[in-house]
């Protein structure tokens, strides 16, 4: 992790749940020396309009990603592994093994 130089602020990307039932989003990042002040920032910013459930900050060095470049590693689909496809199946008819019809 990328440790920022002493009494210098640090960045922390801000998460807000805006009701129950609904997942954290993104919303936006912070400067700020620890994570009081980072929440406190957080609320001051980005909880002006309505009434948020909840609100996360964490350090933006702590947050691990993958990137672009490595778009086919961990998210290109598994062809080595044709059943996890539908196209992999044959389609559904109205004619039985036989060919008779299913009613």
């Amino acid at each position: 992790m990328n440790r920022t130089r002493e009494g210098a602020p640090a960045s922390w990307e801000v998460f807000l749940r805006a009701r129950r039932g609904l997942a954290h989003q993104h919303v936006g990042s912070v400067r700020a020396a620890d994570p009081d002040a980072a929440l406190a920032l957080a609320r001051d910013l980005y909880t002006r309009r309505g009434d948020p459930l909840s609100l996360w900050v964490v350090r933006s060095d702590a947050v691990h990603a993958a990137s672009p470049d490595e778009h086919d590693p961990y998210f290109a689909g598994a062809r080595h592994k044709p059943y996890r496809y539908p196209e992999h199946f044959p389609p559904l008819t109205e004619k039985g093994p036989e060919g008779d019809d299913h009613e």
